[in-house]
């Protein structure tokens, strides 16, 4: 079992840069595929993913050139580099880990997740 914090959230104005970071403990963050979510409204979309290898990644098409999804083994977190942000951007992002292969943007199929942090992204 993997335990998630995230954190590095905050304000920043459009067209800024953000770096959120997603903490594992108690198995090693390499042992799972990786995700990042945001919740907006009433839905909890899906931003990037990073496959199990570190070799695969996968984003939204709304994020696609702005977002970075990495991950550092040593210090055992999962990366998301944001810019080019936008105030449409704001939301709680979540990172999330899973076991299993593909439906990496399917939130239901992940197993762990963290408490999220808040990006507010103003205008």
């Amino acid at each position: 079992q993997v335990a998630l914090v995230e954190s590095g959230g905050g304000l920043v104005p459009a067209g800024g840069s953000l770096r959120l970071y997603c903490a594992a403990s108690g198995r090693p963050i390499n042992a799972y595929h990786m995700g990042w979510f945001r919740h907006l409204r009433k839905e909890r979309e899906f931003v990037a993913a990073l496959s199990r290898s570190g070799l695969r990644t996968y984003y939204a098409d709304s994020e696609k050139g702005r977002f970075t999804i990495s991950r550092d083994n040593f210090k055992n977190t999962v990366l998301l580099q944001m810019n080019s942000l936008k105030p449409e951007d704001t939301a709680v992002y979540y990172c999330a880990a899973k076991s299993g292969l593909n439906y990496y943007e399917n939130e239901v199929k992940y197993d762990y997740w963290g408490q999220g942090t808040q990006v507010t992204v103003s205008s």
